[in-house]
């Protein structure tokens, strides 16, 4: 089963942060120039949440704040929950299922280590049934 570890060595360990009194709109334009949905928020280079794109559109968008005006401290979620690189897909499947994340921070040896989407999760997982099936086509093929 494929480790959290070996997703980012091959997509890159780079994380975008943010500081708590960085506006969301900075947020927003720093999330749109690497294409990505969500960014680690830190304080002293320790992560004190995360913000993402379903944090805008609850509590900005419908509660009729200002992008440029709220700070990402009033609607970030502080109870980041995190993962290690030695944890599996499945592991990691799971708590997304469970909790309803769409991204998982990776923290190793106290530092962030990089972070996963779900995207990246799916990606894995249809990757690894598409070798699967290549070997199981390949043993029927060489039976034969």
């Amino acid at each position: 089963m494929t480790t959290i570890k070996q997703i980012l060595d091959s997509k890159g360990h780079d994380v975008l942060t943010v500081r708590p009194d960085d506006t969301v709109l900075q947020a927003l334009e720093l999330m749109a120039s690497k294409n990505v949905g969500a960014v680690i928020v830190t304080e002293n280079d320790a992560p004190v949440g995360i913000f993402t794109e379903r944090d805008y559109a609850r509590n900005v968008i419908l509660k009729g704040r200002s992008s440029s005006n709220t700070p990402i401290r009033d609607i970030m979620v502080p109870d980041v929950i995190f993962v290690k690189p030695e944890q599996t897909v499945d592991e990691c499947m799971a708590i997304m299922s469970e909790k309803r994340f769409r991204h998982l921070p990776v923290m190793q040896g106290g530092k962030l280590a990089g972070i996963v989407s779900i995207g990246d999760l799916v990606k894995t997982i249809i990757d690894e049934q598409k070798f699967t099936i290549q070997q199981l086509q390949g043993y029927i093929g060489g039976s034969a």
